[in-house]
């Protein structure tokens, strides 16, 4: 059977499955970003005429492959076309009035894509969930600001986010979903995409409640440090920084000019040529504009910007395995290394032997994950947390600790570990280099409903945060509720992060 559900800009026909989910995939919410288009904002897409197959996905935002050797471990698709603003919609009962989650993938704003087979909605829709994925503009093209003069917003892929959560606003009804009920998630870059969505004036209004997974409101570029990224790439290009110049430029050659830029932020993190990027080694993510995103958003969200918007915000345990693990750098940490990431991540000199002191007998590769891991993942969520409880939400806090057997082990409880779970997709093949092999359904279960339970009724399943020590819920094997996180390394980090 397939359905055929009517939108604000033609009707599209879906999949009705045997589990009675009906599936609508490759819907533009957005008109094709190529020709006069490109690196400039959404506009929505033309309307058609008829019927439009709806049934299988459409192409997504160009970009390279990641880097060896997560190339191997984190699932990518590549579906070429130029009509890449798409979403796609899982409903099990286009007639109903149930709650909405906008998934917003991963991938250092520079890798994903919402067709990830990994991300299909189906879990969320057997549990009542009307879900929809997308995708957005990706490295130079979504997120490129080349300086004061650039007259243009330059965020825009969060702009795509905006117009596809704008799509949700308009349209959701007729796919059985409420538009006064929508959860944005996302997931790295997906998470930090909410936590700048949360401060965004354009975004206001369109989410009732969010969910980040391993990434809060702390990733943004000052224009400073976009303007050091957009001028190196244009030197690797050989033309001048202005957004005319870059945007005449063939697709292929921006990319690789990308990935080489990528590589040689990874080789030389010297804050004095990247600002920034030189820590968050992204050289493309959300920048501070005078437009589209006026401040830092950790800064917004404190000064109330998302006042009442719930969160479910946490991290993995090991996040920064992930990064170290597979490449090898885990045992070529040395002491005068780990010290002086240490110092460039700002903990102050007897921040290191506060550390050992956590952890004895760690090596000073566990403790570089560690201050890594706390530095980018454990404090934003601590912070946004702290954000919205003062200005009256109700913020639940979650570690996820399931460690994988991948790697022997070595890779614990890493980033992108919980993704799997939390769509109840444990057998999706792409997945099976992180899990390495295992299916632990019963914490798929627990993680999945917490999402559900929190789409629905707010409510993750354990107490909200409450200053000082509140309450994070750790999922893994057996779960449990423990307070004060990070405990006595918390005030190494005042007035740092």
């Amino acid at each position: 059977m397939r359905p055929v559900l009517a939108t604000r800009h033609g009707s599209v026909r879906g999949i009705l499955g045997s589990d009675g989910i009906a599936r609508f995939k490759n819907i533009p919410y957005a008109a094709a970003p190529t020709g006069p288009l490109r690196f400039a904002p959404p506009r929505p897409p033309a309307a058609w005429d008829g019927v439009r197959d709806a049934d299988a996905y459409g192409p997504t935002a160009p970009k390279t492959a990641y880097s060896a050797p997560l190339d191997r471990i984190l699932p990518e698709v590549d579906i070429p076309g130029e009509d890449i603003l798409n979403l796609n919609v899982w409903t099990p009962d286009p007639g109903g009035r149930l709650p909405v989650m906008v998934w917003m993938h991963g991938g250092a704003f520079t890798n994903g894509s919402g067709a990830v087979p990994g991300y299909d909605g189906t879990a969320f829709a057997r549990d009542g969930v009307v879900l929809v994925s997308l995708n957005y503009r990706l490295g130079a093209e979504g997120f490129l600001h080349v300086g004061a003069d650039d007259t243009a917003p330059a965020n825009l892929g969060l702009l795509d986010q905006v117009a596809a959560l704008e799509w949700v606003r308009d349209n959701i009804a007729s796919f059985g979903g409420d538009p006064a009920r929508v959860t944005v998630f996302g997931q790295s870059a997906g998470a930090m995409s909410v936590g700048a969505l949360l401060a965004m004036p354009a975004a206001k209004g369109l989410f009732h409640r969010a969910v980040l997974q391993s990434g809060a409101a702390h990733h943004a570029l000052s224009p400073a440090s976009a303007t050091l990224v957009a001028a190196r790439m244009a030197a690797l290009l050989g033309v001048p920084p202005t957004r005319p110049d870059l945007a005449a430029v063939p697709l292929p050659r921006l990319l690789a000019a990308q990935h080489e830029l990528r590589g040689e932020i990874s080789a030389r993190p010297d804050p004095a040529l990247w600002g920034e990027a030189a820590l968050n080694m992204m050289p493309f993510e959300p920048v501070v504009d005078r437009d589209s995103l006026p401040s830092l958003p950790i800064d917004a969200i404190a000064d109330g910007a998302a006042a009442g918007i719930d969160v479910l915000v946490g991290w993995t345990r090991d996040e920064f395995r992930l990064f170290t693990v597979p490449s090898g750098l885990h045992g070529q940490v040395t002491d005068d290394l780990l010290e002086r990431a240490a110092a460039a991540y700002g903990l102050p000199a007897r921040g290191v032997a506060a550390y050992r002191a956590a952890h004895p007998g760690a090596a000073p590769g566990d403790l570089y994950a560690e201050i890594a891991t706390d530095w980018f993942y454990r404090l934003p969520a601590l912070r946004l947390a702290e954000a919205q409880t003062r200005h009256g939400a109700r913020a639940h806090l979650y570690e996820f600790a399931w460690s994988s057997p991948a790697f022997g082990g070595a890779l614990g409880a890493c980033h992108a570990v919980d993704v799997p779970f939390v769509f109840d997709n444990l057998a999706d093949p792409g997945f099976a280099p992180l899990l390495g092999g295992a299916q632990p359904q019963h914490i798929a279960d627990s993680t999945h409903a917490a999402w559900v339970s929190f789409a629905t009724t707010g409510d993750p399943g354990w107490p909200a945060h409450r200053e000082p020590g509140g309450t994070v819920h750790r999922f893994g094997a057996p779960p449990d509720d423990t307070h004060a996180p990070l405990a006595d390394l918390l005030p190494l980090w005042e007035g740092v992060r």
